[in-house]
């Protein structure tokens, strides 16, 4: 090949061409050659009324060829206004072929042939013009001719990727262009750069583009002029195909909408040429989040560049090698993702190549290795155009594989044409019975089916040889056919057909010689016909021995086990006796006397005798309708014996009278067997009776719940088969008595079902009017529903045990499974309810009936309370049901046909308003007929994908944002589609017509595109996977539940999955049930998800066995050591050191007194009032555990270190002391004393309960800290010593909480004032902290304080009012008085909420309507009044002339008030407006949250002031600044966690934060804020490297979020859930992210890439608690890997993985499930926790509710428990320490337990003021991390 090296950089044809000279090229029609004004040059425009006349083409010859190799064409052209135009460019390919690339503003749509490609072209319009707006307004541009203010283009197409796009060819040069009217054109080039027409060289000089790095600047000859300082895009079109901008349709040639920033930022580092690798691919996204810049996916650029967010084309299918990273998640924002390479067309992908029909029980289990597959895919990246790159290069795949992919597993169902055929195997241990047009045997030891698949209509006749080696089998229908088939192989040896119809008995001979049967000829009369199969086990060919046409009714004909070539029948009023001699065939008749009009229905011979004994001892049977049976002598041809069964003698109301042989009405006898020993029969009354032979007596009998069809004794004699008309098949055993059902059926077509994958339930309504629920793994039949009316569709609840089901009358009813009751019943249809459905996430029901209706229901009530009716919104008919109605898998869109059969309409699904339409008729222009829609399904993955099954036996693809034609397959089966479905990877579609089921690729890129599998007989009414996606179920006929062969793509080693796991409960004798339970081993078979375990019965163990289960401490193995001693000290009566011993530590009596005063108190309890500023204690569930075992002093196991946070639920809980630089504020139960001049924390622990408020003494010598005192005790006030930190008094007074502390101005006295439950104040000495004296107000107080100049003063501010106190002292005694005022009348209905004096006689009270009121202290009196603020004011503080307010409007104000020193009282209320006195506003700031306590210097020039927001502020006035002293969460935490190299940690919060604070200042270092959603978890990456360091945080809407330190801005996000992310984790590695939700699937992402690389469905179900990574060994575990992590559910199962992330290998090492009794509390149980050893990786400790408060230590390598500690509470958190050995183990009960692991030593701690939620330690082991609700606590750990 010549080289293309003069082809660099680009190519004018123009000019290579010489254009002008037209020796080269070639013009037709009108072309000339003009200047035009606005590029001032001269161009071509080429005019004609018919593109095709007027035209310029290049070269001249169509022998010749361009040679042009360049990957992109340049056009630079305008259409002409008004106009068409057409291109032409003749492409080669590698594989020799010329492929034509057309595009004109004619083209309507896509279409595309293996060798031409055509596009339509959308015309833009110029900016801000009409065109414009219109085509913005439609999202895409004007189709059809140009407008008139169309401007000049540049074009740029990527022809290697078109052709690899649409054709999967390889592109190797242009061969010829062909420019045709109407257009003016400039010139045209080819290039190998990607070039912006929009940058001039100067600019891309200064960006750094340059032709080395395959981008670069237009060359100057190819560009168009811009003025100076004008835009390119103001006067210019720049269209670049493949667009990355959102376009309709999809594969059209129009204006992208990028910005020129965007796409220079992006062109810089994306087009660089190099050799081709793997890409996973990442989501947009677009979130509130602080402080950070978002991406569309990390890639290395210039620091301080601003990253480009790009467009992206729209889905088009998903990757097989893809998993749910590729679930879309919808948002009101558009998001699109990459497509794998695919031809999404509108062209029909015809079914030719099916690739033959695969019967589904194919002997080979066929599999298939994804990885060595070729497959191609898009990958975004910030280029303007999908790079396309080879994902393998093996050989592509030509057909889906598996082959084959479906494999029939086991079928429900039982008959068909008949039920009275049913053999047993010569050996006893199988049934053999027909399944409609399968022959099913059941093997009843297992319950494993083997299948007999050929025959074409229902089976109606079956028998077998004498030694089951032959089975023969005929059909029903006009063309019967009988197969012969060799039973232990399964195949059948040899098929040939009978010209009868109905053929109704065959009958082998004993030797398999001779077979027998009878059916009717063309003329109805009854054929009987006899073959010669002597042959046919040595594959000879089966000839007929006698034939014979009769008028006698035969129902039933046997062969004579004693001769082949005698034979007995009976019908109606004949029994004969038939014999074969020299070819013909003769027959007899037995001489009935009076019975010869009976209709006989059954004949036997004696089983038993010798096959030599002499005919005249030869004993025949016959049964009678009439319930008669007659004994027949053969020889003699007459009756010898006749009797009659009777019904039984109702003589008594209360029993049945057995029943006899007499005279009078019989019961009708349908089948009789006979063995050497007794004589069965079956009998239309539903009674299996057993007699002997001389017919004396019954001495067995079976009940049925219908008539028996068949009785039939095994050839041993100790079993009897029997098989009722109602579908019921079972078998008596008649040694032991017992009865086995071995299937039931449903008696007519199954019209639909749901699966319940959770339960492994499968529920079906059938047109027997029947609603049943089935076992999937047993098939047994669990419940059976029978209404009045006939059942029409049904669905299964996604989560919960309950189904609905929709009635022929239009009734729709709930049933509960578990109570096998009716929950709900609605009549809003008036005709067959044809759609049933609920939404995925369980929330509402819908329903849809034959007369156009359709209902929503609330689904998360148990009532299902209708929400919605609509009226004629689905077409009319009953032919759509049962899936009538199709839910999007993200729960918001709902499809359905309607409201003609030609609409399809998309609904909202929480409301049902109308979205979109689509009429499918006018989908297909050239279709002769209109063509109707009949199944509509969405794609699971792609919530964009609508699939729709029209009457023209179509499949389309339709957009469900746009309704737009994606792809569509035609001639899907050779009828109708009936239903359809698609797996929840997206890789696969099910589709079900007529008698057939295929499966396709969802893709359709390969050859053969399907797999069709045959079986059923009847048209199959719904097919689809099951939930766990391992299985397909179909029905129609019967019920038949397949294999799913396919591998996923996320496939591991031990390919388990819970909703395939086979439940086994515990044994039920006492011995093993005591191993099982006493040791607590944990179970090692996954049980379902959700399934509660088998309640534990401990009396059924020995007594010595409950002991050990009560007291076990620490057992190794199996040794039981001794109790240690405790030893104790003669100074503290506290043991030296505890050990676990006891598991129940609590004493229920206090707790059963306090739930007594807590209802005392509520009788009690006023009303709260409505203002912020009174203080009501955060709601705890928790309770203090009242017998912890503390450490002595001196001697604790950790040691407090700091406080994080500050408690914003506090009121005035913060208290300044500017001389002494002591700041305290309380967090939790705790007082934090802070140095602000040191930095340094000393902690005050004393109280259990939450803190409400503080006071400091003036001297800053002491403070005062309340809190309540639980369990309804007095709340107790702590008055601390600063100096030493000691608690030098405990008072405890009030029975509500503490509303307010506060000590006198010469700190003589001490005031505390009640909660609104108990409103008094006290008042206490500060010497003695003795009660002096109380008072009880009838109404709330608020606030309370001294007077600074009169130490006898102070005021009370309320719900009533104000209240001035003056304190009376006589001697030794203390009265305090007090004199209630009301708020004046100016301020409206108010409740005064805070106070501060101001000089000697003033004071002020603010309201709860932001007013501030100005009292004279001296007359009571309200002096004036001002509104200082909109909302309410809980904070005033004044210092001499300033005044500062703080609201819940988060505005603190500064007021300058040195005007009201003149003011005195005049009787009357003044407000600030009236003149002579003004108060002016000095400052003020907003924070962060509402105003809670504020401490000021005494100038007011500094202070510090909290916030609710749990931030305390320092505020300075004289520079207006406000600076964060201590940053606490608001809500509750979640997740806090250190740094690989400890320097810092990051929490998570309900409130959506993440926060990084440094290490060891404990300073707020970042904060990342997502708004409306809840942060769940958060956790580090494993590099140590500041600059790569980042944080990982998992929220509620189920996406993760990274975090870069070094930047502060947000990574990626991705979204691998669509639940709530519940744990987090990167591999020991920081390959790979795992993470966990609240559904139980555990996603493995790339943090480079986002891509989720596999999904892990082992704990669906219950909710995933943790997940953790370790470093591991390969020698340790077993297996090829580096990483071990572990994963704990809700249910207690752990599941244990051995991974190398770098190979992609995760294979389970182990899993283990923990037995518990059933949960009888009224709060969820604790959650189950695991975690690794840190000292002995290969152990995992366990603890969650079970039969034991313990934490388990279980070892990997010996498979067992080899160690138990025994807790004292349930543990909700723990943590292991790698220094040490220690353990941190929270409880709900508040405690903070440290145990030695290898001692059981343990200390008890109670820092917090509810339940411990979280702890963590260190890497290294020397700090602990503790938090309750929003209390975060560090701890230096000492050791034990």
């Amino acid at each position: 090949m010549a080289s293309t090296g003069w082809q660099h950089p680009y190519v004018n044809i123009f000019k290579h061409v010489k254009v002008e000279d037209w020796k080269m090229s070639a013009k037709e029609g009108d072309v000339s050659s003009h200047t035009d004004k606005s590029l001032k040059c001269s161009v071509f425009r080429i005019r004609g009324p018919v593109p095709a006349s007027s035209f310029i083409l290049v070269p001249r010859s169509s022998r010749r060829s361009l040679g042009l190799a360049g990957r992109y064409f340049y056009l630079l052209f305008r259409p002409a206004p008004g106009r068409s135009f057409v291109v032409h460019l003749d492409v080669s390919v590698k594989e020799g072929q010329v492929v034509r690339i057309s595009f004109s503003n004619m083209f309507k749509e896509f279409k595309s042939t293996a060798t031409s490609l055509q596009f339509p072209f959308l015309c833009g319009a110029a900016k801000d013009s009409v065109y414009e707006s219109t085509a913005k307004s439609a999202r895409h541009g004007l189709v059809g001719p140009a407008p008139p203010s169309v401007r000049w283009t540049c074009l740029m197409l990527d022809l290697q990727h078109t052709l690899s796009f649409y054709l999967n060819s390889c592109y190797t040069q242009v061969k010829s262009i062909k420019l045709c009217a109407n257009m003016a054109v400039k010139n045209m080039f080819t290039s190998d750069l990607l070039l912006d027409p929009g940058i001039s060289f100067s600019e891309a000089k200064a960006r750094g583009l340059a032709c080395s790095r395959g981008t670069g600047p237009m060359p100057r000859d190819m560009s168009y002029p811009v003025p100076k300082g004008g835009s390119w895009h103001d006067l210019y079109d720049y269209i670049r195909f493949p667009s990355e901008g959102t376009k309709l349709p999809f594969d059209s040639i129009q204006k992208g909408n990028l910005e020129p920033e965007a796409k220079c930022s992006s062109d810089q580092s994306s087009h660089i040429r190099e050799a081709s690798r793997c890409v996973n691919l990442s989501k947009p996204f677009q979130d509130p989040v602080s402080l950070i810049q978002q991406i569309t996916a990390p890639q290395t650029r210039l620091r301080n560049q601003t990253p480009a967010v790009t467009d992206r084309p729209e889905l088009g299918v998903v990757s097989t090698q893809q998993n749910d990273a590729w679930l879309l998640h919808s948002d009101d924002q558009q998001d699109s993702t990459c497509s794998s390479s695919q031809k999404v067309t509108s062209r029909c992908l015809g079914a030719a190549a099916d690739g033959g029909v695969h019967v589904h029980v194919h002997p080979e289990d066929g599999s298939s290795q994804h990885g060595d597959e070729s497959e191609e895919q898009f990958v975004c990246t910030a280029a303007p155009h999908p790079v396309h790159l080879p994902l393998s290069k093996g050989p592509r795949q030509e057909k889906l594989l598996p082959d084959p992919i479906l494999r029939l597993n086991r079928i429900i169902g039982f008959g068909g044409a008949t039920t009275k055929c049913a053999l047993w195997s010569r050996s006893g241990d199988a049934v053999v019975y027909p399944c409609h047009a399968i022959i099913v045997s059941l093997q009843i030891s297992s319950n494993q089916q083997r299948f007999f698949i050929g025959h074409t209509d229902k089976v109606s006749a079956l028998t077998f040889n004498g030694n089951t080696t032959l089975l023969a089998s005929a059909q029903t229908g006009k063309h019967s056919v009988v197969r012969v088939w060799d039973y232990h192989k399964g195949n059948c040896v040899a098929m040939f057909r009978v010209h009868a119809h109905s053929l109704s008995s065959l009958s082998f001979s004993s030797g398999g010689g001779i077979l027998c049967g009878v059916g009717k000829d063309s003329h109805s009369k009854t054929m009987v016909v006899v073959w010669n199969t002597s042959n046919v086990s040595k594959g000879g060919e089966v000839t007929i021995l006698a034939k014979a046409h009769t008028d006698v009714d035969i129902l039933t004909m046997k062969v004579a086990a004693f001769d082949d070539t005698r034979m007995v029948s009976c019908g109606r009023d004949n029994i004969r006796l038939w014999r074969v001699r020299k070819g013909t065939l003769r027959s007899c008749p037995v001489n009935l006397g009076d019975y010869h009009s009976l209709d006989f229905t059954d004949v036997a011979f004696e089983e038993g005798n010798s096959s030599n004994q002499h005919l005249d001892e030869r004993t025949l049977y016959a049964s009678s309708r009439s319930g008669f049976i007659f004994e027949i002598d053969y020889s003699r041809v007459a009756i010898r014996n006749v009797r009659r069964l009777l019904p039984a003698q109702q003589q008594h109301a209360h029993r049945r009278e057995k029943t006899t042989f007499n005279t009078g009405p019989g019961i009708a006898i349908n089948s009789i067997s006979v063995s050497s020993s007794f004589c069965c029969t079956g009998s239309e009354d539903g009674f299996l009776r057993l007699w002997p032979l001389d017919f004396s007596s019954i001495f067995l009998e079976a009940e049925h719940e219908g008539p028996v069809s068949l009785a039939s004794v095994s050839s041993d004699g100790l079993r009897v088969l029997a098989a009722t008309s109602t579908g019921t098949l079972g078998f008596l055993d008649v040694s032991s008595r017992g009865y086995d059902t071995l299937m039931r059926s449903h008696t007519d077509t199954v019209l639909g079902f749901s699966v319940d994958g959770v339960h492994r339930h499968l529920t079906t309504a059938s047109a027997d009017g029947t609603l049943r629920i089935w076992n999937m793994d047993s098939l047994h039949q669990l419940y059976d529903f029978v209404a009045e009316d006939s059942p029409c569709s049904v669905a299964f609840h996604p989560s919960e045990q309950l189904f609905s089901c929709g009635f022929s009358s239009g009734v729709v009813r709930v049933f509960d499974i578990s109570s096998a009751k009716v929950l709900a019943e609605h009549r809003q249809h008036r005709g067959d309810v044809v759609g049933l459905a609920f939404s995925p996430d369980g929330e509402f029901m819908y329903s849809a009936d034959s007369q156009g209706s359709l209902a929503l229901y609330n689904a998360s009530e148990d009532d299902h309370d209708v929400i919605r009716v609509v009226c004629n919104v689905l077409a009319r008919g009953t032919e759509r049901a049962p899936d009538a109605l199709a839910v999007s898998s993200d729960s918001r869109c709902l499809a359905f046909i309607g409201p003609s059969e030609f609409i399809v309409t998309i609904a909202d699904a929480q409301s049902l308003d109308e979205l979109l339409r689509v009429d499918v008729s006018i989908l297909d222009v050239q279709s002769p007929r209109l063509d109707s829609a009949l199944r509509v399904c969405f794609s699971p993955a792609s919530t964009e994908h609508l699939l729709v099954a029209t009457s023209a036996n179509k499949i389309l693809w339709v957009s469900t944002k746009t309704g737009r034609l994606l792809r569509e397959v035609c001639d899907v089966h050779r009828h109708q589609c009936s239903s359809l479905a698609v797996s929840e990877d997206c890789r696969f579609l099910l589709t079900a017509g007529h008698h057939a089921v295929k499966v396709w690729d969802y893709s359709m890129e390969l050859n053969t595109s399907s797999q069709m599998f045959i079986g059923h007989s009847q048209p199959i009414r719904q097919v689809s996977f099951t939930p766990d996606q391992l299985g397909v179920v179909s029905v129609g006929d019967a019920i038949f539940l397949w294999d799913f062969l396919a591998l996923p793509v996320d496939s591991v080693t031990d390919r388990r999955s819970p909703l395939r796991s086979r439940y086994i409960s515990a044994p039920k004798s006492a011995d093993v049930s005591g191993v099982q339970w006493s040791n607590g081993m944990p179970r090692q078979t996954a049980p379902l998800p959700s399934s509660p375990p088998p309640p534990l019965d401990i009396s059924t163990l020995d007594p010595v066995e409950q002991e050990a289960l009560g007291s076990l401490s620490i057992c190794d193995d199996t040794s039981v050591p001794t109790a240690s001693a405790a030893v104790t000290g003669p100074s503290d009566p506290r043991p030296a050191a505890s050990f676990l011993q006891v598991t129940e530590m609590l004493d229920t009596s206090p707790v059963n007194r306090g739930r007594m005063n807590a209802v005392e108190l509520t009788e009690k309890k006023a009303a709260r009032p409505d203002c912020y500023s009174h203080f009501i204690p955060r709601f705890k569930a928790s309770r203090l555990q009242q017998a912890a075992w503390a450490a002595r002093p001196g001697g604790e196991g950790i040691e407090l270190k700091a406080v994080i946070g500050y408690n914003g639920n506090g009121r005035g809980n913060m208290v300044w002391s500017p001389d002494q630089g002591l700041l305290a504020y309380s967090c939790g139960c705790v007082v934090v004393l802070e140095y602000l001049h040191t930095g340094s924390q000393r902690h005050l622990q004393g109280h259990s309960e939450e803190i409400s408020c503080l006071a400091v003494t003036h001297d800053a010598k002491m403070v005062a800290s309340a809190a309540g005192g639980g369990n309804g005790s007095r709340s107790l006030i702590c008055i601390w010593d600063v100096q030493n930190g000691t608690c030098r008094n405990t008072i405890s007074h009030h029975v509500g909480a503490v509303q307010s502390l506060s000590f006198s101005r010469d700190d003589r006295f001490f005031l505390s004032a009640g909660d609104f439950s108990d409103p008094e104040v006290a008042l206490w000495s500060s010497r003695t902290f003795k009660l002096l004296s109380s008072l009880r107000v009838s109404g709330p107080i608020h606030a309370a304080a001294f007077s600074p100049s009169a130490a006898s003063q102070l005021a009370c501010v309320g719900s009533l009012g104000v209240y001035f106190c003056l304190i009376h002292t006589h001697g030794l005694d203390v009265d305090l008085k007090a004199q209630e005022v009301k708020a004046p009348v100016e301020v409206g209905d108010v409740e005064l909420t805070a106070l501060c004096y101001h000089m000697d006689s003033v004071l002020f009270t603010a309201t709860s309507g932001g007013q501030v009121c100005v009292w004279d202290v001296n007359t009571q009196r309200c002096l004036m009044t001002w509104s200082a603020d909109e909302g309410e004011i809980g904070v005033l503080q004044c210092r001499g002339n300033r005044l500062l307010t703080g609201s819940n409007t988060r505005w603190l104000r500064l007021w300058e008030v040195d005007a009201l020193e003149g003011v005195t009282p005049r009787g009357k209320n003044r407000n600030v407006e009236d003149g002579g006195t003004t108060v002016v506003l000095g400052q003020e700031i907003m924070l962060d949250g509402t105003t809670v306590s504020a401490a000021f210097d005494n100038t007011m020039d500094m202070g510090v002031v909290g916030t609710a927001a749990g931030t305390l502020w320092y505020i300075n006035w004289s520079d207006n600044s406000s600076i964060r002293l201590v940053s606490g969460h608001k809500a509750k935490v979640n997740g806090v966690v250190f740094s690989a190299d400890e320097r810092h940690f990051a929490t998570c919060s309900e409130d959506g934060s993440v926060r990084v604070w440094s290490a060891p200042s404990n300073e707020l270092e970042v904060q990342f804020q997502v708004l409306s959603q809840a942060c769940g978890c958060v956790c580090w990456s494993p590099s140590s490297n500041q600059e790569r360091a980042c944080v990982a945080a998992g929220y509620s809407d189920g996406t993760l979020r990274i975090f870069r330190l070094s930047s502060s801005e947000m990574e990626m996000k991705l979204q691998p859930h669509q639940a709530a992310v519940t744990a987090l984790q990167f591999s020991a590695a920081g390959h790979v992210i795992l993470s966990a939700g609240s559904s139980g699937l555990v996603a493995v992402s790339s943090p480079v890439t986002g891509a989720t690389m596999r999904v892990i469905k082992d704990h669906r179900g219950a909710a995933v608690t943790s997940i953790q990574c370790v470093n591991s060994q390969r020698e340790n575990v077993g297996l090829e890997c580096n990483e071990t992590w572990l994963a704990a559910s809700a249910d207690r199962r752990v599941s244990v993985w051995a991974a190398d992330w770098s190979k992609d290998k995760c294979d389970l090492m182990d899993w283990l499930t923990f037995p518990a009794p059933p949960y009888s509390g009224d709060d969820s149980p604790p959650p189950s926790l695991a975690a690794f050893c840190p000292a002995d990786p290969s152990l995992v400790v366990y603890t969650g509710y079970g039969v034991e408060k313990e934490l388990s230590f279980y070892s990997l390598t010996k498979k067992q428990i080899v160690k138990k500690i025994a807790l004292s509470d349930w543990a909700t958190c723990f943590s292991l320490s790698c220094k040490s050995q220690l353990i941190a183990v929270g409880s709900k009960e508040r405690v903070l337990k440290l145990i030695k692991s290898t001692s059981g030593r343990f200390q008890d701690f109670l820092p917090h003021s509810d339940s411990v939620q979280t702890c963590h330690f260190s890497p290294s082991g020397a700090l602990l991390f503790t938090v309750s609700f929003n209390e975060i606590l560090l701890w230096e750990v000492q050791g034990l």
